[in-house]
């Protein structure tokens, strides 16, 4: 029998279903991992915004992670929205207790909306308990600049986000996305010696609601059947960027990206190959 890879995000559920656990799960079923979630709050979301925000007990939180890991087990998790500091403890706390080395820390602030999804009060926790543990961490530019306390707005400022992320808040690797500057969107690497650049023609939508969960999502799940980090940022790239072109149309506000297109594109080199 064939193995199974396991995935596990740890974020908060999109009403909406174009982010958080939704955007991550939808994301591992077209990469072929099985996926978990452990739900850390719940969102009434919908295209134009996020309408309320409902956090979940610690000690329910909990108990989805003891009752997911010891059971099935997990080959690679991702955290996404953990909106306060005791979440960000308890989940520090289970990552080190059960030995998750293929952490991915995707530092959601701030949903498409404009509404914030990370409290003041656990920016501290997420710098000094939560990076020091991911095997990569995956901010976009904003949120680069409010982990690091740098402004950014060159390539070389993204490169110094990404370098300080590493050495200085202790992540093993950092992706510092591109999809808020000007120009074509570039994504910086630093895997602690190198720096790698991925970059794709912008595509303009505002059809780009989960693009961080989603590129985040295919790390994750990359990690999860053994690829290289270079790799499975290379492959994220590729899934977000054809995400975004082959969009759905999807709502008043800003819509949810295609999870299916790159699963669509395979399929369709594959018909081409026989």
């Amino acid at each position: 029998m064939e193995r199974v890879c396991k995935a596990l995000t740890i974020a908060g559920s999109d009403s909406g279903g174009g982010a958080g656990i939704q955007a991550d799960l939808k994301t591992f079923q077209m990469l072929e991992v099985y996926g978990m979630s452990a739900i850390t709050a719940v969102t009434a979301q919908n295209t134009l915004g996020v309408h309320g925000i409902y956090d979940l007990p610690l000690e329910g939180i909990q108990k989805q992670l003891e009752a997911v890991i010891s059971d099935i087990g997990v080959d690679a998790v991702k955290t996404g929205m953990l909106s306060q500091p005791a979440v960000i403890e308890l989940v520090a706390d289970q990552v080190s207790k059960y030995r998750l080395d293929k952490l991915v820390v995707d530092p959601v602030m701030i949903a498409k909306g404009g509404a914030s999804l990370l409290a003041e009060s656990a920016q501290h926790a997420l710098r000094t308990r939560l990076l020091p543990l991911a095997a990569v961490v995956t901010p976009n530019i904003p949120e680069a600049e409010v982990i690091t306390g740098l402004q950014v707005s060159t390539l070389a400022d993204m490169k110094e986000a990404a370098l300080r992320l590493v050495e200085q808040f202790g992540a093993k690797a950092a992706v510092v996305k591109g999809g808020h500057s000007q120009g074509e969107p570039t994504d910086v690497l630093y895997d602690g010696d190198t720096f790698h650049l991925f970059t794709e023609q912008r595509y303009e939508t505002r059809h780009t609601h989960g693009t961080g969960c989603t590129f985040s999502a295919v790390i994750t799940a990359e990690l999860a059947k053994g690829a290289r980090l270079l790799e499975a940022v290379q492959t994220a790239k590729r899934f977000i960027t054809l995400a975004i072109r082959n969009e759905l149309g999807i709502g008043a506000g800003h819509g949810p990206t295609n999870h299916w297109a790159y699963w669509r594109e395979g399929q369709t080199r594959a018909k081409e190959q026989r």
